[in-house]
């Protein structure tokens, strides 16, 4: 049954080539027939047949079409034939840095009976396949004297091309065991014996060509005549892609299901425990890209480990959920990153091309742009960061101007502190159940702030001018009674104070102005930051499009705000309680106190970011033995 659907696969997969080489030779014939009808015309004027005006006309105008067309035939000729097709950014892996890798890989298409791949290159990516690059502009020429192997009844000689690369995800090879990955590039590998015939070549290429030949005509920095040239070409090759787009891609498919029937004799009972394997990978890897790579990609730092990083990340996974009983025994199998002869220099280069492709990162390291081991990953990068997201909030509060609260720092302070913020986002005087201290009577109702209780202060909307220390509030206009209004932003009444939906509105108003300004002072610092950029004429995609595959959208700015009232707060309990910054492998930056990982934090900080509501978050800096009034070290 195996060589049943093999050969079944092939077929499609031949006659879709056969399909899409159709399209390309009627493209020919509508270039030549104008042409073929001037010399028709010409030689029938020539043997006295069509004679008079109007087949002089006709020969004139048919001989001029005929040049126009085949002359603009000739430059798409020239565009798709030279034009370079798209190549996929991968870490190359010589056969000296890998001489074991390289023999498993021969091993596997001899069994399989294929050409083996050509060379091996590294994906940051959890995901394999075969790329053709037999371009010229993407190497050497295939080496001579290489007869074809599906010759015709004829004897012909034709040379076949070379065999396409074979690109791995660098996480298979550090997470997965040997004989797993040889399961599961199996059916990857079986993929090189289709690509040998020469009518799926020739339509693979002319795909390829025609994609380029659009991605040509996109390209900016044009003089305008070549601009309009190349959107011409650029139309044409388009107008065949869209001709041609269901015949290639059932070629493709016929292409895997003949490899897949193929790869079916080897490893099969193993491919089923590795298929679970590639799933796993998948979702430890992305989660060390989201959760740790990316806040030290944002701060100019990239993980130089991300490979390792992803075994650690996905033990601790394993451990957590309980994955699989014999988890321990598979992991004393040999890992496959052992067919490799310097690991930490591949997984080095693939974190930096992983940083590149997915933040946008520059192509070589800097002053900016520096490696971090994981040893140092909480100090350089947790640390760092949460004192960059403080002292950016200060920035802003400063900005603001709001005033500094006085705790236990001198009065004329301006240290920075956790109480200003947990101040300037609390919404209400009943946000805090301890009451305001005693004051003397007043004969006229005063509902200011008072200045030794600065956690129950009733915050101003954003249009209403707040009172500062040692000033008094401006006075409101008459009642309607004839007393005096109160001083002042206007008090909620007593069902918004018993509900909460005045401290809400006005806390939501604080957060929004608050996280308005921090979005604006982050885009400014951005703007400012001038990266490296790699070389466009070494680097085989577009340096443009950084990042190919962007991991996030942009964050909000409440997420922002949430994130720097966070950072604060993780500030404040390392230098007043003794906490230390920490790396969890899932969830990335942490707080540890007493060794213990805070994941209890985030909850409270909403409570005060989204509700105005301190409450929940000074109890539990109470509880951790946090002094939010104690100044804070800022970067």
């Amino acid at each position: 049954m195996t060589g049943i659907g093999v050969e079944a696969g092939a077929q499609a997969a031949r006659s879709r080539a056969l399909a899409v080489l159709r399209i390309r030779s009627r493209a020919l014939a509508v270039a030549l027939l104008p042409a073929a009808v001037a010399v028709v015309l010409l030689a029938g004027g020539s043997t006295g047949h069509l004679v008079g005006g109007v087949w002089d006309v006709a020969r004139l105008v048919m001989s001029v079409l005929g040049v126009l067309v085949l002359l603009a035939a000739g430059v798409v000729a020239l565009v798709v034939a030279r034009a370079r097709p798209a190549v996929s950014p991968t870490v190359a892996i010589a056969e000296e840095a890998a001489p074991d890798l390289y023999r498993m890989v021969r091993d596997l298409a001899d069994r399989l009976d294929v050409p083996a791949p050509s060379a091996i290159a590294l994906t940051p990516d959890c995901d394999s396949w075969l790329e053709d690059r037999t371009h010229s502009a993407h190497g050497p020429p295939p080496q001579e004297g290489r007869d074809d192997e599906i010759a015709g009844a004829g004897g012909s000689h034709r040379r076949v091309p070379a065999a396409p690369v074979l690109v791995i995800g660098s996480p298979f090879l550090w997470w997965m065991r040997v004989g797993e990955l040889r399961a599961v590039l199996a059916p990857v590998v079986a993929g090189t014996g289709p690509s040998a015939h020469p009518d799926i070549a020739a339509a693979r290429r002319f795909v390829r060509g025609l994609d380029a030949a659009v991605a040509v005509g996109s390209t900016p920095g044009r003089c305008p005549l070549t601009r309009v040239l190349c959107a011409g070409v650029a139309s044409v090759a388009r107008l065949m892609l869209r001709g041609c787009r269901e015949h290639a891609a059932l070629m493709e498919r016929g292409v895997a299901a003949a490899a897949s029937e193929r790869a079916q004799a080897v490893d099969y009972g193993l491919r089923i425990v590795a298929q679970e394997q590639v799933g796993l990978a998948y979702a430890g890897w992305d989660r060390l890209l989201t959760r740790v790579a990316l806040p030290a990609w944002r701060m100019g730092r990239w993980p130089s480990r991300l490979d390792a990083g992803v075994v650690a990340a996905l033990t601790e996974l394993s451990r957590r959920d309980r994955l699989a009983e014999g988890f321990a025994s598979r992991l004393g199998e040999r890992p496959a990153c052992d067919l490799l002869e310097e690991p930490g220099t591949i997984d080095e280069a693939a974190s930096l091309l992983a940083a590149r492709l997915f933040h946008g990162g520059p192509a070589e390291t800097g002053p900016d742009w520096a490696p971090v081991d994981w040893q140092e990953y909480p100090e350089e990068v947790v640390d760092r960061k949460w004192r960059l997201d403080a002292a950016r909030l200060h920035r802003v509060l400063d900005a603001q101007g709001v005033t500094h609260t006085r705790g236990a720092t001198a009065p004329d302070s301006h240290a920075p502190t956790l109480a200003r913020v947990l101040t300037h986002l609390s919404a209400s005087p009943h946000t805090v159940p301890e009451p305001p201290p005693a004051r003397p009577a007043d004969p006229a109702p005063d509902t200011s702030p008072p200045a030794a209780a600065p956690s129950n202060t009733y915050a101003a909307p954003s249009n209403t001018p707040a009172a500062t220390d040692g000033e008094t509030a401006p006075q409101g206009p008459p009642a309607a009674d004839g007393e005096t209004a109160p001083q002042g932003p206007p008090a909620p009444d007593d069902e918004s104070l018993t509900t909460g939906t005045g401290r809400h509105a006005t806390a939501e108003g604080e957060a929004e102005t608050l996280a308005a300004a921090l979005t604006a002072e982050l885009a400014r610092e951005e703007a400012t930051t001038s990266r490296p950029s790699g070389t466009p004429e070494t680097t085989p995609w577009d340096d443009t499009a950084l990042p190919l595959f962007p991991l996030q959208p942009p964050r909000t700015a409440r997420e922002l705000l949430t994130d720097h009232v966070t950072a604060m707060v993780c500030c404040a309990a390392i230098d007043t309680a003794g906490a230390t910054p920490g790396l969890d492998w899932l969830d990335g930056p942490s707080l540890l106190i007493n060794g213990e990982r805070a994941a209890d934090l985030t909850p409270r900080v909403l409570s005060l970011v989204e509700d105005g509501d301190p409450a929940p978050l000074r109890a539990w800096l109470v509880r951790s033995g946090i002094r939010p009034e104690k100044p804070v070290r800022l970067v």
